[in-house]
């Protein structure tokens, strides 16, 4: 077994998963996780691996690690809706980043004005196992948000 740190992507407030305000996350339809309330307005990569999915709109970006777990970062809730209004995507697909990596910048503001809540889950999609998750307040690329065992 091996653990993988899944760092913060995003600056902001740790909030759990059954509390975010969309059942397939809330559910972990989508996997386990966490979610951060954003303070922050860039989210970088939580791992580093391969960029294996960013959304056309950034609202959402998938990665990969040699270990086979897979992390599903998403910006926002239903924020696909805003067709990509309030994000610019830095990073591109395919892309091999290092943890801490830029990915996309955001504007809270946008994704509220919108009807939006800003609140992002960060879910494991593939293999593994949440065995800690952060509470508190977390630093993109610098605190540990989950530890995965694969």
């Amino acid at each position: 077994m091996a653990e993988i740190r899944v760092l913060a992507p995003i600056d902001g407030t740790v909030v759990e998963l059954e509390n975010v305000p969309d059942e397939v996350f809330a559910q972990k339809m989508a996997g386990d996780g966490v979610a951060i309330d954003p303070s922050g307005n860039t989210a970088v990569a939580p791992i580093s691996g391969t960029l294996v999915k960013l959304f056309d709109t950034g609202h959402a970006f998938g990665m990969a690690t040699g270990e086979g777990a897979e992390l599903i970062v998403h910006i926002g809730i239903d924020t696909v809706e805003l067709e990509g209004e309030g994000f610019s995507k830095i990073a591109t697909e395919g892309q091999q980043v290092q943890a801490g990596t830029p990915v996309v910048t955001f504007n809270r503001a946008t994704i509220e004005r919108n009807g939006k809540a800003a609140v992002c889950p960060i879910v494991s999609s593939g293999v593994g196992k949440v065995i800690y998750r952060a509470s508190g307040t977390v630093r993109a690329g610098k605190d540990v948000l989950f530890i995965l065992e694969v």
